[in-house]
């Protein structure tokens, strides 16, 4: 599928199942999508929220559908509806195209790193991201790993590098970034890894 095709979100009607989206990030949350076949029935929200405390976007399970069978779970991601810069602030959806995949793509590793665990284990995670600088490294690997294995690797780096090189983002949250997040570098090498474990033809 060729650039052009991604322009049109009719192109991915079939991974609006499930799905509720804001229409001015409707093309970029499809074309993330559209990289996760396994997610096309699971139901998930795209929801902009006035603050998200520390953070741009943020995935989650729906705490009431955790009680029923793991295929019933349902997700929500939380998605800041201004991008805070140091002396201003603009809507998220102008970010550039790209970088918003890239961003979308990372939230939705998340959700297949949840649709993979119990509720036990989605406990043990909440838990350990509260108290566990270590665990939150891991659980961002983790969410990363997802985007790259499944092809969002150009688009991973192109936000990583959108983060820590923007003059106009918060110190403070580009070493945050820095410190808890894959490098471009990082995502270079695990494709690297992925190309040179591929079999021969």
């Amino acid at each position: 599928m060729n650039n052009s095709d991604f322009n049109n979100p009719d192109n991915f009607d079939h991974f609006r199942e499930n799905k509720k989206v804001p229409k001015v990030i409707e093309n970029e949350v499809l074309k993330a999508l559209s990289f996760y076949p396994e997610l096309q029935s699971v139901p998930i929200d795209f929801v902009f929220k006035q603050n998200i405390k520390k953070s741009v976007m943020q995935a989650q399970p729906k705490i009431k559908t955790m009680f029923s069978s793991r295929k019933n779970w349902a997700y929500q991601i939380n998605i800041s509806a201004l991008f805070k810069l140091t002396h201003t602030a603009i809507p998220i959806h102008q970010i550039p195209p790209d970088i918003m995949v890239g961003w979308i793509g990372h939230e939705l590793g998340h959700i297949m790193d949840y649709h993979n665990r119990s509720i036990f284990g989605m406990i043990r995670f909440g838990f350990g991201y509260l108290f566990s600088t270590k665990y939150i490294q891991q659980a961002e690997k983790v969410a990363d790993t997802f985007a790259v294995t499944h092809g969002l690797a150009y688009y991973i780096i192109e936000t990583k590098k959108f983060i820590l090189n923007h003059a106009e983002l918060p110190e403070r949250y580009k070493q945050k970034i820095a410190r808890l997040y894959l490098s471009p570098d990082d995502i270079v090498e695990q494709v690297r890894l992925l190309e040179s474990q591929k079999p021969a033809l």
